[in-house]
Parts: structure tokens; sequence; C-alpha cells
């Protein structure tokens, strides 16, 4: 019973992980927030607010950053 939910949202997840594109302000499963600089086929390089860039999986997006300052989880 619970499986249908789990994979609606994993899905919701997976679909909006593909959307992502350059300028996004994101949030990694760590709690660290972002901003996409380059978009890659399995990658995100991404500049965080010290200015530090780095390159993440994609699979560890958690969520989007919308522009009040809230997390959107998917």
């Amino acid at each position: 019973m619970m499986i249908r939910p789990q994979q609606r949202k994993e899905k919701e997840r997976r679909k909006m992980i593909e959307e992502l594109r350059a300028g996004a302000k994101i949030v990694f499963a760590g709690g660290i927030i972002g901003t996409i600089v380059e978009a890659t086929e399995k990658t995100f390089k991404v500049e965080t607010a010290n200015g530090t860039e780095m390159e993440i999986l994609r699979s560890c997006v958690q969520g989007v950053v919308t522009p009040e300052g809230a997390a959107e989880a998917k």
C-alpha cells in the first residue's frame, strides 16, 4: 500500500531534477545550498555562497530553493 505514494514521489523528484538548468538555486541532500553553473548528463557544477565551485551528482539534489528562500523538497 505504501509503495505507490513513494514511487509517485520519486518520479516527481526525478522529473524535477531533469528540468533543472543553469541558474537554478538548489539544496543538496546534506543541506548545502548552491546555484547551478553548468549541467551535464550525470552531474551539476554548483557554486556555493562563498564562491566555491563543486561538482555533484544529480541524485544528490534534494529540492529547489524558491525566491522566498524556502526549500521545496520533492
